[in-house]
């Protein structure tokens, strides 16, 4: 008798995207850019007084509730503190949620494609997946209202949705909402919220007149806090109370809660980067236009990029120039890659590097068509 889950061979790993470090051991590179894991391409400044602070305390426990960061949080969101769940990265609240909900035979629906971790944290709870494929690079709802059952316990929404950089309005989902169950739980994934434009949803809204809903936001992206993994979910009491039964106790280390304060207060970081990003990405749509290459206009810090054909041969060529970028077959999305926008030299270093690539590839075509 097996000691794993039956289930653990039909479920595909998630493979982050390749670090910068490795990249450079393995091709012995100095200078690698990457461009594939949506990461802010800063270093947040103003946190060196604060983790100098915090390495005094270093051997003891990180406070378990988040207590001075769940405060500060919930003033500035205008909700109580009792609808807070922190996690290690927004990530570990899809996992919580899960594990709080499922139970053997129930289902769990999920866009195709979309954030891979949804339906590799379903499975191994033992949920069924119910996939809604996409329409037009976005999410179906009808579909996925569509394919709601008795058995249906969480739908999964990413808004801006990973890997397509598309969103939902507020209509849309207020339309929807209408045609789900309050039974089912629905879990808004928010990790772009602060890239999105002003047609995004309120979800607030949504929470306080539906209330079966958990809203998941991070410090990951627009904070640039990456590195130190801290998430949230903003939700009823009731669904509040219940994940943070099977959390672990000390899930948010203190450095994580102290840098997502000191990025709370400040906001003139926050602005900069949204900023900078808009401008970057714009820059970026130009650039690619020019090159005739096609790509999915986005709500988040990344274009997904329409190759039409196989990828391995440019992820590799721009490997070999130190440019990581996001291969998406894991997705299913055979032909397309995904590029974060990051500070200006690594744009025009990727745009550059793409140049000079499809040049040398229309050469190459117009060679072997010559010999025939």
């Amino acid at each position: 008798m097996s000691i794993f889950l039956k289930d653990l061979k039909s479920i595909k790993p998630y493979t982050p995207g390749k670090p910068i470090e490795e990249v450079q051991r393995e091709l012995g590179l100095k200078q690698v850019y990457k461009l594939a894991s949506n990461e802010i391409p800063f270093i947040p400044t103003y946190l060196s007084k604060e983790i100098l602070k915090e390495l005094k305390s270093i051997n003891r426990y990180p406070e378990a509730s988040c207590f001075y960061l769940k405060r500060a949080l919930a003033k500035q969101l205008k909700v109580n503190e009792d609808r807070l769940v922190f996690g290690n990265g927004s990530d570990e609240l899809i996992t919580l949620t899960l594990r709080v909900s499922i139970e053997k035979g129930d289902e769990v629906i999920v866009a195709y494609p979309t954030f891979l971790i949804y339906e590799i944290q379903a499975k191994a709870q033992g949920a069924k997946v119910v996939t809604a494929p996409l329409k037009d690079f976005r999410y179906d709802l009808e579909i996925m209202a569509k394919k709601v059952s008795k058995k249906t316990k969480i739908i999964f929404i990413a808004n801006p949705d990973n890997p397509t950089g598309t969103y939902l309005t507020h209509k849309e989902l207020e339309q929807f909402f209408k045609r789900i169950p309050k039974r089912v739980l629905v879990f808004l994934d928010e990790a772009y919220f602060d890239f999105a434009p002003s047609d995004y949803p309120r979800s607030l809204e949504f929470l306080k007149n539906r209330g079966n809903i958990i809203i998941a936001r991070t410090f990951s992206k627009a904070y640039g806090l990456a590195g130190v993994r801290i998430g949230y979910g903003i939700t009823t009491p009731q669904i509040a109370t219940a994940l943070n039964t099977v959390r672990e106790p000390f899930n948010v280390n203190r450095f994580a809660q102290v840098c997502a304060l000191a990025a709370l207060k400040n906001k003139e970081f926050l602005s900069n980067v949204v900023n900078f990003v808009k401008k970057e990405k714009n820059y970026l749509y130009s650039e690619l236009e020019k090159l005739n290459v096609s790509f999915i206009k986005s709500a988040t810090n990344f274009i997904l990029i329409d190759f039409k054909q196989n990828t391995t041969d440019i992820y590799n060529y721009f490997l070999r120039k130190g440019i990581i970028v996001r291969e998406l077959k894991g997705w299913g999305l055979n032909g397309f890659f995904r590029v974060t926008v990051g500070r200006h030299n690594e744009n025009k270093e990727f745009i550059d590097c793409f140049k000079v690539y499809l040049r040398t590839k229309f050469r190459s075509r117009k060679t072997r068509g010559g010999r025939r």
